[in-house]
């Protein structure tokens, strides 16, 4: 699949932006046991930037994401409030149990360790790992890096990849965001970066780098909801989910960032 965006972005400040969901009725629908942290609101925590699933762009919060929750917001008859947070506390349960936001919303894998302490939504997007490296590189794989660094984002599962893969030899750099290792291979700090194929694919784009190996993992993403209390919601953003799917709306969004 071919990341569709140009350039990606530096490293934006954090804060939090609220984004109003278009249509519905002036009053937003009873939302009975949905427990959200905000009355009127879809509170949605995402670890930004990290496109093209999530980034800022003309001072709004934007991405695959993003526009999935924007919809899911719009059908739930509700406004849309995201907030920029990291991924470690957010993939761990801890931002979600402190009452945060009720949705996490960040290319989450769903995995058996974050289903111990989070409730995911039905799968919405299927990934791949891959490793990226400077066009003039001699690395053509993960066994090229005997020897060498590669930098990948902690908490993520393409870390947990990379510490299981790569030759024992090898220096695992973990940073905190996509913008940090970025950088990171840029200045020569690191020799590669392993992590999700769209996020690597957005770095090839003025050929300075290019991807020497993708690996299929079979990780699916899900949006993260707390893991008590939450059902109602749950059940909410899975029937938006599958109402987004009918009507045509995933597939816009999906075409407005990849292409196959």
């Amino acid at each position: 699949m071919i990341f569709k965006r140009n350039a990606l972005l530096a490293v934006l400040a954090t804060g939090t932006l609220a984004l109003t969901a278009c249509g519905g009725s002036d009053e937003p629908a009873a939302e009975g046991g949905l427990n959200l942290v905000s009355e009127g609101n879809l509170t949605v925590c995402s670890d930004i930037p990290f496109p093209p699933f999530e980034f800022e762009e003309n001072g709004e919060y934007t991405g695959f994401d993003i526009d999935l929750m924007r919809e899911i917001a719009t059908g739930m008859d509700l406004e849309l409030v995201v907030q920029d947070v990291g991924f470690d506390g957010l993939q761990s349960g801890a931002t979600i149990a402190a009452g945060q936001c009720d949705i996490g919303a960040s290319a989450m894998t769903i995995t058996e360790e974050r289903q111990a302490n989070l409730a995911f939504s039905d799968p919405y997007y299927d990934s791949l790992q891959s490793l990226l490296v400077p066009a003039d590189s001699d690395v053509t794989g993960i066994d090229d890096l005997a020897g060498k660094s590669v930098g990948v984002q902690q908490g993520t599962t393409g870390e947990t990849y990379t510490r299981e893969n790569v030759p024992a030899d090898t220096e695992v750099v973990a940073f905190p965001s996509d913008a940090e290792m970025y950088a990171a291979v840029q200045a020569g700090n690191v020799d590669a970066l392993l992590q999700d194929l769209p996020v690597n694919l957005g770095h090839t784009e003025d050929g300075a780098f290019t991807i020497a190996e993708k690996y299929e993992t079979d990780e699916k993403y899900g949006f993260a909801m707390a893991k008590e209390g939450s059902e109602e919601l749950v059940a909410a953003v899975n029937e938006q989910l599958t109402a987004i799917r009918d009507s045509g709306k995933y597939q816009e969004i999906y075409d407005t960032y990849f292409t196959e």
